[in-house]
């Protein structure tokens, strides 16, 4: 469908985005992989959908997509793109350590605006990276080609994990900005009364609402916080739970309901987790 040669290896191709001609009209608008897909861009000026957002493509310099993700093409641009395109299947990990850690690289499920911003050395190190892959893809299979461009896929996944690490840190007013919304999430949830009837406030319902994917918001905040959003969503809990003992005449169970916990067991395990002591001892250690 893109007019370009066939693959040399049934389960990973290296596309060098010069190769790419006219795109095919038969291509669909939107389509499903069923494998990985890592893309470094240069002058793309199209629109691209991933699952149900759309890309920042004029902002974002390197997109990872994972199998199963719906992508779709709105326009494919006046440009033509330069950089490197490359898919994996899944199967051609197995046997590798890479196989078991591929789940680690949570930017495989990230989503709108969370591309990765490199700086120009961290562009040509990748690029160099992708040009060594490519070489290896280019000559004939042998029984070490695989363990080749495996070593060179995982050097490429961990210097992506520690870029993007680096971009939570150095992008502090936009992270600074988004601690700030999640904060006036959670206290919103909680002074609403949502927990009552709604339960505990989830990483799916805090990323919807600050619309970003939940990988992405567990990965800046510990990578800024030290905490993932479940730990942080537990912190909160903790110290809405603490006033409510403190201020009012509330059982401890009657807390655990207000907090959201469908079993009171359940709550005086995570405080005494948190605290060293029971809701009840809390209680008494005031007095």
């Amino acid at each position: 469908m893109l007019n370009i040669k066939s693959p040399k290896h049934p389960l990973i191709s290296v596309i060098n985005l010069d190769e790419l001609n006219e795109v095919n009209e038969a291509v669909p608008g939107s389509f499903i992989n069923d494998f990985y897909s890592v893309f470094i861009k240069k002058d793309f000026d199209g629109k691209m959908k991933y699952g149900q957002q759309w890309y920042d493509f004029d902002e974002g310099v390197m997109i990872f997509c994972g199998p199963g993700q719906l992508i779709a093409v709105e326009t494919p641009g006046k440009n033509k793109p330069q950089g490197w395109w490359l898919l994996f299947h899944p199967d051609f990990l197995q046997t590798y350590p890479l196989a078991n850690r591929i789940n680690e690289f949570g930017f495989f499920k990230y989503e709108m605006n969370e591309a990765l911003h490199l700086s120009d050395e961290e562009e040509a190190n990748i690029g160099g990276i992708m040009e060594h892959i490519h070489k290896e893809y280019q000559t004939s299979i042998d029984h070490f080609s695989q363990d080749v461009i495996i070593s060179h896929l995982e050097v490429l996944l961990n210097y992506s994990n520690r870029y993007y690490n680096r971009q939570f840190i150095t992008r502090k007013p936009a992270n600074t900005s988004l601690l700030s919304k999640l904060e006036q999430t959670l206290n919103d949830y909680f002074e609403k009364g949502l927990p009552l009837h709604n339960g505990l406030p989830t990483v799916g319902f805090l990323s919807n609402a600050l619309h970003v994917s939940p990988n992405y918001l567990s990965d800046m905040l510990r990578a800024t916080t030290g905490q993932t959003t479940q730990h942080y969503i537990h912190q909160k809990v903790i110290e809405k739970s603490k006033v409510m003992l403190s201020t009012s005449d509330l059982t401890a169970s009657e807390v655990a309901y207000q907090m959201g916990f469908d079993y009171p067991q359940s709550f005086s395990k995570l405080f005494k987790a948190k605290t060293k002591m029971s809701p009840i001892q809390f209680r008494k250690s005031l007095n």
